[in-house]
């Protein structure tokens, strides 16, 4: 079986790996340089002293009478070595390649010229060896040793802890100083919205942060300024035909009663029609331009459904929940309008419902029991000039732009429009506003 290794997905995780593993493989790099050179330093100055203390202790004890050397081997034992006063334990020949035999030829340096040594292992978990030698009158002495070398300190893993931790905080730093202008930058482009006011990023840091923000920032005014051109000819367009269009209707009212004259007539209405709604459509935009204000919301929407009703209308509200919101009041009464047109031009009726509250937000849905709309297209209708041609034609005088225009309105209000099909037939359109008092 083959294993793959695959880079982290996120450059945050990336540079992680990177800088965490440069760091411990140079740490760890270093501390076996280190380590190594402590360890030959501290072999050697143990050997060196080594060879001293014994050839010294051993001088020391041949010159004293057989009655005090008790006494002295108790002085001159040491940590990793002590003297008996007697033979070597049973052992085994000593193995010529361990630490052990390194200390047993530096000892047979400093007394085999004055004494014959005998050596032997014992065999246990840690090196030991027993050397052993007779006095000028014979007596036995042993030099019991456990050599060790000890090249750390005992302080000097927790000091190596301590700057671990201080490097994966320099890594936490680094990482977070370079990502953090990525992530604004994906936030900026995230909600970049050409119906609201642009937002700045800030120009100021490194020089490669500061040429990306310059660059996204002219990149939002020539998105703002084309998008700008392009309504503004679209209702220029729209705003110019409509005086030859007025001069073609009053042409076609002085021609003879005719068939021909009431289809020319109803094309005109047609073509009227869609001339305001193109028009409406690039004044749209200019929703965010309009002050907000604090509004009453139950007062708001029986006014609208008031009129309507007024007109004899099939429109009822249903919900109350006595929110003081603020936004823009002519653009979302423009909304609600649209929303609720569509629904008496497709269904005859339409049912306004309002519900939330100051912490999850305000919804405001417009259902009906018209024929709805499929499933594939209820993200398509929020287009400019889509239009569902199964169910809502020419002949209902619809230009597919009126859920176009409120989608634009609801965007330019800090909202959002969703759509789904209802149980048991028809539509309903939800308003969502952000939670606000």
């Amino acid at each position: 079986m083959r294993f793959a290794l695959h880079w982290p997905r996120t450059l945050a995780s990336r540079l992680w790996l990177i800088f965490l593993t440069g760091l411990i493989l140079a740490q760890a790099l270093s501390f076996g340089a280190q380590y190594y050179e402590r360890y030959q330093s501290t072999k050697t100055a143990m050997l060196g002293n080594f060879e001293n203390d014994t050839a010294t202790a051993i001088a020391i004890l041949d010159r004293l009478p057989a009655a005090e050397r008790p006494e002295w081997t108790k002085r001159l034992q040491r940590r990793n070595y002590t003297y008996l006063l007697s033979e070597h334990y049973p052992g085994v020949p000593l193995i010529s390649d361990n630490l052990a035999a390194t200390v047993a030829h530096s000892l047979k340096a400093s007394l085999g010229r004055d004494y014959d040594l005998t050596f032997v292992e014992i065999p246990g978990p840690r090196e030991h060896f027993q050397a052993q030698l007779q006095l000028s009158d014979g007596s036995p002495v042993t030099i019991d040793v456990r050599p060790s070398v000890r090249p750390l300190s005992p302080w000097l893993p927790l000091v190596l802890l301590c700057q671990l931790l201080l490097m994966i905080g320099c890594v936490w730093l680094a990482v977070r100083i370079a990502i953090r202008p990525l992530s604004h930058l994906a936030k900026a482009v995230e909600n970049l919205d050409p119906n609201a006011p642009p937002v700045q990023l800030n120009e100021n840091g490194p020089r490669e942060v500061a040429y990306a923000a310059r660059a996204f920032n002219t990149m939002q005014a020539c998105i703002a300024d084309y998008l700008k051109e392009r309504m503004q000819l679209l209702a220029a367009i729209s705003h110019d035909l409509q005086t030859p269009i007025t001069r073609m209707k009053l042409r076609a009212e002085f021609m003879d009663d005719s068939a021909e004259k009431d289809k020319l007539g109803n094309d005109l209405n047609e073509i009227e029609h869609l001339v305001r709604e193109g028009v409406a459509y690039a004044r749209s935009i200019h929703g965010a331009t309009e002050a907000s204000c604090r509004i009453n919301l139950d007062s708001f929407l029986d006014s609208l459904v008031f009129d309507y009703q007024d007109t004899g209308q099939e429109v009822s509200l249903s919900g109350k929940n006595g929110l003081v919101i603020e936004t823009r009041p002519h653009a979302l009464r423009r909304i609600l309008v649209n929303l609720v047109d569509n629904a008496l031009k497709y269904a005859g009726n339409a049912e306004v419902i309002i519900a939330g509250n100051p912490s999850t937000g305000v919804s405001i849905s417009v259902l009906d029991r018209g024929p709805g709309i499929s499933e594939d297209a209820l993200a398509e209708v929020t287009k400019p000039f889509y239009r569902v041609e199964s169910s809502r034609n020419r002949s209902t005088g619809g230009a597919g732009l009126g859920l176009a225009i409120a989608q634009q309105l609801a965007m330019a209000i800090g909202g959002s429009l969703s759509l789904s099909n209802r149980e048991g037939g028809g539509l309903c359109v939800t308003l969502n506003l952000g939670s606000n008092k």
